[in-house]
Parts: structure tokens; C-alpha cells; sequence
């Protein structure tokens, strides 16, 4: 069996697309796991990690997202195991998982830091179930071969079967070709992949602004999927600065709106326009016949009981992850890593 641990050097580099993407373009018989789980979810009364429920749901995993997790949070992974225990643990799952199966993957967390101190960062979990291990890296140029100086001279690899670098989020391929990868090769690290930065993949999904808010969808239903692109806080005065304001903010393509629903004028200016959804703060519903016009349009009228500020704070520390149902950028990541990801050199084909 053919076992990768895929990390990043930090929170946010993009890995799990990275893992999507090569599930999608490889269609192996797979396992996957997320020893140590983070960006936890709480659903039908259990505790998730986010990135367990997605894979589980996207590939149609017979183990459930608890079972690919040892557990959250160091302290509480401590009190519950001592280190030779959790090593068993650790064991045990990936035979659990793995058994009969090609390829499993095992996701590391948020940096390669993370878990460390109970054994569960990735250099670890690569090290103790003997696998090959990928870092996903992104960033601007300097950023990116920083990590991989410091990956490479800096942090304890020994005994770990290094694969090599994805390096993720490029705004200029051929920039980077030309200016970095002397230095890279020059280092002894092989790059796997080299992937430029699309814009699709920073957008919000509607869904996942209202399961993170835990609104109530009063309309659109058929437009959940739809992705947002640029948000506003509508929450000005009617005076002649409002409506120049008002105008411009109308005039931005597939936005989120977040206002009052007693803010009327504003709603009615986005429902004709570009607009993805629109977020009712305080609880209050617009009158009957805004809501009506919105389920005509098909646009998500999202309701909170958070005021205008705190909602608009709350979205602004959204990541913009995959979901199950986001079809246009689940292709994307695909044909990003089909493109441009070396898959038989990480499958060791």
C-alpha cells in the first residue's frame, strides 16, 4: 500500500485541495485520515474535523469523520493517551483504513508544528507509519523559499522518506520557473508541482457563509451554491453620500449584502442587481413582498440574529474552503493538479 502524508508549512496553504484534486484526477482505491483533527464542526451531536467530513462525503468514505481522527486539541490528546499509546493508536487506524486499499493519505495539521507535542505532527505520523512525505508551500516568492530553506536545513526530517514540494497559489508560474527554482534544485529538494493562483478558489461559497453563521435560509434555496466575490455592509444613511455609495456597491458583481431587514431601499437595490445573497442582521424580516421578490430571483436571503458589525466580522474570518456541493472549483482543483502536479512521482509509479 502506497502511503502519503501530505502537510504544509502553514494554516491555509491549501493542501486539502491539493488532496481533493489528486483524488479526483487519480480515482485510486483510497483510505484517508486526519490524525489530528482541527477546524472542528459540531454535527448530529458529535465532534467533526471539517476536512474529514468533506473527503468522507466527497468520495464516498465508509468510515465517518470521527474514525479518521485520533482526536482535538493537545491537552485533552495528553490526558487521554501517553506517547506509546497514542503511537499504537496511530497504528491501528491507518491498518483500520488503509486495509485493502492502494493509497492512504493522511492529512497533517495546520503547520508541521502542529502536534508535535503529542506526536501527531506530520514529520511525526510520516516517520511512524513509514510513509513518503509531500509539503504543500504558498505564498509570495520570498515566502515560499523560506519555508523550503528552513524545511530543509532547519527542521529534523531524518528517517522520513521526503518527497518533496507542491508549491501552491503561484500568481506567476513561469516568474517563479525562471526566478526560483536554481534555488530550490540547488537545495536538493524536489519540486512536485507547481501550482498558479486562481481567483475562483477565494470566493465564498453561500452555503458555507450560512453553516459558519447558522442562518436561516428564508429564500433561494437553489442558490446556496452560488459564489460570492466582493461583500459589503450596508449600513449607511439615506443622504447623498449614501446614494452615490449605494450605487457602487449595486454595481459590483455576484455580492454578499449584509444589512438590517428593515433596510428595505438596500435590499430592493440588490435583488436588482449581481447580488450572491443577502445577509438579515438582528433578526428582523424584511416586508413580505421583498422576501417574495427574492424568491423569485432565486437569491438566498440568509437570517442572523447578530448585529450588522459582529456579522460582518464573523464573515471576514470565513476561509473560503471546499464544500460538497461546489461542483465549478471541485473541477478547478482537479484540473489544476492534473495540470500541473507530477502524480506519478508522488505515486512512485
Amino acid at each position: 500500500m502506497n502511503k502519503i502524508v501530505i502537510a504544509s508549512m502553514e494554516k491555509s496553504a491549501g493542501k486539502t485541495s491539493v488532496i481533493v484534486g489528486m483524488m479526483r484526477a487519480l480515482k485510486p482505491d483510497f483510505g484517508y485520515m486526519k490524525p489530528f483533527g482541527e477546524r472542528l464542526v459540531y454535527l448530529k451531536k458529535r465532534l467533526w474535523d471539517y476536512d474529514s467530513a468533506l473527503i468522507s462525503t466527497l468520495f464516498g468514505l465508509k468510515e465517518t469523520p470521527e474514525d479518521m481522527t485520533l482526536g482535538f486539541g493537545q491537552s485533552k490528546l495528553r490526558y487521554m493517551y501517553d506517547e506509546e499509546t497514542l503511537k499504537t493508536k496511530l497504528h491501528d487506524m491507518a491498518g483500520r483504513i488503509g486495509k485493502g486499499k492502494s493509497m492512504l493519505i493522511a492529512e497533517g495539521g495546520s503547520g508541521l508544528r502542529h502536534g508535535g507535542s503529542v506526536g501527531l505532527d506530520p514529520i511525526s505520523v510520516a516517520r511512524n507509519l513509514d510513509a513518503k512525505l509531500v509539503v504543500v508551500a504558498s505564498g509570495n516568492e520570498d515566502h515560499v523559499l523560506d519555508d523550503i530553506e528552513f524545511l530543509k536545513n532547519h527542521i529534523n526530517i531524518k528517517g522520513v522518506d521526503f518527497g518533496g514540494v507542491i508549491i501552491n497559489k503561484v500568481h506567476s508560474t513561469d516568474d517563479f520557473k525562471s526566478d526560483c527554482l536554481d534555488f530550490v534544485n540547488k537545495l536538493g529538494v524536489k519540486v512536485l508541482g507547481i501550482i498558479p493562483f486562481v481567483k475562483e478558489l477565494t470566493y465564498l461559497p453561500v452555503r458555507l457563509v450560512a453553516e459558519r453563521l447558522f442562518a436561516k435560509a428564508i429564500t433561494g434555496e437553489t442558490g446556496m451554491e452560488k459564489l460570492i466575490k466582493n461583500i459589503f455592509v450596508g449600513a449607511m444613511s439615506a443622504d447623498a453620500t449614501h446614494k452615490n455609495t449605494l450605487s457602487n456597491i449595486i454595481n459590483k458583481e455576484a455580492k454578499l449584502i449584509i444589512t438590517s431587514g428593515d433596510r428595505s431601499d438596500m435590499i430592493l437595490a440588490a435583488l436588482e442587481s449581481d447580488t450572491s445573497c443577502i445577509v438579515l442582521t438582528n433578526n428582523v424580516l424584511p416586508p413580505s413582498q421583498i422576501i417574495s421578490k427574492a424568491q423569485d430571483k432565486g437569491v438566498p436571503l440568509l437570517l442572523v440574529q447578530a448585529d450588522t458589525y459582529t456579522t460582518a466580522t464573523q464573515i471576514s474570518e470565513i476561509e473560503p474552503l471546499l464544500t460538497k456541493d461546489d461542483k465549478g472549483r471541485l473541477g478547478t482543483v482537479e484540473k489544476l493538479v492534473k495540470e500541473h502536479v507530477d502524480l506519478k512521482e508522488i505515486m512512485g509509479a
